[in-house]
């Protein structure tokens, strides 16, 4: 088998993807209701029973929702940073200490041939992390709740064969949407998500001839729009001379509702 995702729902209403191979399968996150998250794995044909996993990338509630409940009924491992399981244990409920694995920002976790690589991101959470999947040769990148591209997230997830990478907000309508004036303010700032201005600047920098989709992610239901997203992202690139023709590199869709089809790489 090669190395197979799909994104079970992406925005700032929840968030959780499944990655596996031939020997394993894992969640990353679990933003959503219990019974959600089970529903969406089933539509993709994943028994949450047989995961080997789940990774965290930080505490927000729309990271790990459904984390406790979903751990505690299928007894499954998970798998965080010291700050963030500190600072997540309440309100994800009790789960037994043979369950609990903690990794230093940084390493990297084998599962049989599919390595999965920690790396730093800057957001407002206790040690907040996207993660880099390799498998034969392959890389798959997830960087979400980004305030900015920091020179250590391009150095990990630059060069990959698929990038999941964030698209929070179109600038305008985050400025004059309903939010507080405190709350736009941390959005935009370096802790806080990528616009879709922001995300073309960043894919101008990460994406190569190898990178082959970008899936557009975490949107904010109240100031995006996914066609917005995605004719911003391309508007970007076209004015920096980088062409999703040119390059061969297809811009993908997510959903909060629903998941993607299966992607494989290899």
């Amino acid at each position: 088998m090669s190395l197979q995702f799909s994104i079970l729902a992406s925005g700032s209403s929840g968030n959780a993807m499944v990655v596996r191979n031939k020997e394993a399968s894992l969640l990353i996150d679990a933003g959503l209701s219990g019974k959600k998250l089970t529903a969406l794995m089933e539509a993709r044909g994943v028994e949450a029973a047989k995961l080997d996993g789940i990774l965290v990338t930080h505490e927000h509630a729309d990271h790990i929702r459904g984390l406790g409940i979903v751990s505690r009924k299928y007894k499954l491992p998970i798998y965080a940073n010291s700050r963030t399981w500190s600072s997540m244990r309440e309100q994800i409920g009790e789960i037994d200490e043979d369950r609990v694995r903690i990794f230093a920002t940084g390493d990297r976790l084998d599962f049989g041939k599919l390595q999965v690589e920690s790396y730093p991101i800057s957001h407002d959470a206790a040690e907040p992390v996207g993660f880099a999947f390799h498998y034969e040769g392959y890389k798959l990148s997830l960087a979400t709740d980004l305030g900015y591209v920091s020179p250590k997230v391009r150095e990990t997830i630059a060069d990959s064969d698929v990038l999941i990478l964030e698209s929070n907000h179109d600038v305008d309508m985050l400025r004059v949407g309903r939010y507080p004036w405190n709350i736009k303010r941390r959005i935009l700032s370096d802790t806080g998500h990528l616009s879709n201005e922001a995300a073309g600047e960043a894919l101008c920098e990460l994406a190569t001839e190898r990178t082959r989709r970008v899936y557009l992610a975490h949107l904010s239901r109240d100031h995006n729009l996914m066609d917005l997203a995605r004719l911003t992202v391309n508007n970007v690139l076209q004015e920096r001379g980088f062409t999703s023709k040119s390059h061969r590199m297809e811009l993908m869709d997510t959903y909060y509702d629903r998941p993607t089809q299966w992607d494989a790489l290899g």
